[in-house]
C-alpha cells in the first residue's frame, strides 16, 4: 500500500444546519458527540454549535431569517482579497448574491461573503482577520 496523507483544516471553516426543531436536533447532537466525546460548544437564541458546526432555527440572527437550501457551508480564506474574489467568482458561475463582502457582527473582524449556489444551498467565505494559527493543517498519513 503507497503511502497517503490527509490534510485537515485548511478548507472547511464551518458547516451550518438550519433545523425546523431546534430543541430536538439539540437533543439528537448531545447524544451523539456525546459518544463521541465532543462537547457542545455554546448556545444562544435559536442556535447551538459544536466544534465547526452550527445549528440553527430559520428565525435566528446567524440564518438571516431566511431558510436557504438548508445547508451553509462556509470555506476559509486567507485574507480579505481572497473572500472577495470568492465572490465575484461566485456570482459570475451562478451563483446568486445572499450578502456582499464585509464584516459581519459575529466578532471583530469576521468578514465574509455569502451566496447561494445554484441549488440554494449558502456558501460562505470567510476571513476571521490578522491571527497565527498553531499549524497551517493536520496532516494525517497512512
Amino acid at each position: 500500500m503507497e503511502t497517503q496523507e490527509l490534510h485537515r483544516g485548511r478548507l472547511i471553516d464551518h458547516i451550518q444546519l438550519v433545523v425546523r426543531d431546534l430543541p430536538a436536533s439539540q437533543a439528537f447532537y448531545t447524544a451523539v458527540f456525546e459518544v463521541l466525546e465532543v462537547p457542545i460548544g455554546g448556545t444562544g437564541d435559536g442556535y447551538f454549535w459544536v466544534d465547526e458546526l452550527f445549528v440553527s432555527t430559520a428565525e435566528s440572527e446567524a440564518a438571516q431569517g431566511v431558510l436557504t437550501g438548508r445547508h451553509h457551508l462556509a470555506f476559509q480564506a486567507r485574507d480579505r482579497a481572497m473572500v472577495d474574489a470568492f465572490y465575484k467568482a461566485a456570482l459570475a458561475h451562478g451563483g446568486k448574491d445572499n450578502g456582499g463582502p464585509g464584516e459581519r457582527p459575529y466578532h471583530p473582524g469576521y468578514y465574509a461573503a455569502f451566496v447561494l449556489d445554484p441549488d440554494g444551498n449558502n456558501i460562505e467565505a470567510v476571513y476571521h482577520g490578522e491571527a497565527k494559527r498553531s499549524a497551517a493543517s493536520v496532516k494525517i498519513t497512512f
